[in-house]
């Protein structure tokens, strides 16, 4: 090792370890910006697109595993291409596409670089964290009108922190919190804290966005979490642990949204949200009479109505995932979706319970993107950034397993007696 070593420059492996601070620095700043869309080209696409660039011209490899997330990721987007030709106006269609492809390269890439080196993990969730606590103060700050201008963080009274849209904003939160209760459940005491501190804001923020998307995604991932670890961790003192803080936690969130039931804005507002069915989910052409709508629409239409077309014939988004991809990328984009998504799941949940050191982080996404599926029935996620930020880390997951699974063969082919 000393020979191979001496080939290199003094300092060459000190420069190197630089290198590879600064590169996942750069990674976990562009999951940083993801926080941050109030307006768009917003600085995160910029960020992303010379990441990308930089990355790949340096020498980033795609593997054979995360050829498989490009593959579907391709396929899905050709079909959308191709719904343009169902459109008698092409204003808005290449836009939209162009944007679906950039976000399906940003997962592909978030893949590869997992791959490439799995410490990037704990920056980028880390880059996740500090940008959710920020956008969420953002949002509270402008939900109390603290300051002079703080209502461009609000919409219709909702907490929308630096997002278009409240029902991005508190999905977007969602997984941050998730590593905060990780942290919490596994972490030592002297970080518990901050991390309470953290999560405290950020499910305040998830509130304050009365989202009843965001509200069902995070209780179904906080509980699917927990139930993960408690199967996945035999040791019965710290099952008791995980369900003695877990139990503290949910008090502690209990007890802050009693509090905020306190005031009368934010009262008259959750109970008017917490209806199960609203005047535009039932009313008519409400979007429950849209879904069932556009999908009698879809079967006649093989290559989709064209992106953004549903919305304008009825002045409201499809809002259901998959009504979205059948009418923006036809049925086989639809197809590939599902397949695409299915193929996360089935490949991610091999690994949940494997001591390796990408599992928590898999855990974390592979449990958020479930809980998508979910909301998904009435909420479109097809240009979320977050979402192909998760499908990146799924499939960077499944790639490390699939190398660490080749390695351990050929360690084991090497000290297997030769007869």
């Amino acid at each position: 090792m000393s020979a191979v070593a001496n080939q290199f420059p003094p300092g060459f492996n000190a420069q190197r370890a630089a290198l590879n601070k600064v590169s996942s620095f750069a990674v976990a700043f562009g999951v940083f910006l993801s926080g941050f869309v109030i307006s768009e080209p917003a600085p995160y696409e910029l960020m992303m697109v010379a990441l990308i660039a930089t990355f790949f011209l340096g020498g980033l490899k795609i593997s054979r595993s995360v050829a498989i997330l490009l593959s579907f990721m391709l396929f899905f987007n050709v079909n959308g291409y191709l719904s343009l030709t169902q459109m008698k106006d092409l204003t808005d269609g290449p836009i939209y596409m162009a944007v679906s492809t950039f976000l399906a390269l940003s997962s592909v890439f978030y893949a590869a670089v997992i791959e490439d080196r799995h410490s990037r993990l704990k920056v980028m969730f880390q880059g996740w964290v500090i940008s959710a606590v920020i956008t969420s103060m953002l949002g509270i700050l402008g939900y109390f009108h603290a300051f002079p201008g703080s209502e461009v963080f609000t919409l219709y009274d909702r907490a929308k922190g630096a997002f278009q849209d409240p029902n991005v904003f508190g999905p977007f939160l969602v997984s941050p919190a998730l590593y905060l209760i990780y942290g919490l459940l596994t972490g030592s005491i002297k970080a518990m804290p901050m991390r309470i501190g953290a999560l405290l804001i950020i499910a305040l923020g998830v509130f304050l966005s009365f989202s009843r998307a965001a509200w069902i995604l995070f209780l179904f991932c906080a509980v699917a979490l927990v139930c993960i670890m408690l199967v996945k961790q035999r040791s019965t003192s710290f099952r008791l642990k995980i369900m003695t803080l877990a139990l503290i936690a949910a008090m502690l969130m209990a007890g802050g949204l009693g509090v905020a039931l306190q005031i009368k804005q934010v009262s008259e507002l959750f109970l008017n949200r917490t209806k199960l069915v609203q005047d535009y989910d039932g009313g008519h052409l409400g979007r429950f009479e849209r879904h069932r709508i556009g999908f009698d629409m879809s079967m006649e239409r093989p290559l989709g109505l064209g992106p953004l077309v549903f919305g304008k014939m009825f002045t409201e988004d499809e809002h259901n995932i998959w009504l979205k991809t059948l009418t923006t990328y036809g049925w086989m984009g639809f197809a590939t979706f599902i397949t695409m998504m299915l193929s996360t799941l089935v490949m991610g949940y091999r690994l949940l319970l494997r001591e390796r050191p990408w599992q928590p982080y898999v855990m974390i996404a592979w449990t958020v993107i479930l809980g998508h599926v979910i909301i998904g029935n009435v909420i479109d996620i097809d240009h979320w950034r977050h979402v192909y930020l998760l499908f990146g880390i799924v499939w960077g997951g499944i790639a490390l397993e699939n190398r660490w699974q080749r390695q351990h063969r050929r360690q084991l082919a090497q000290h297997s007696p030769s007869f």
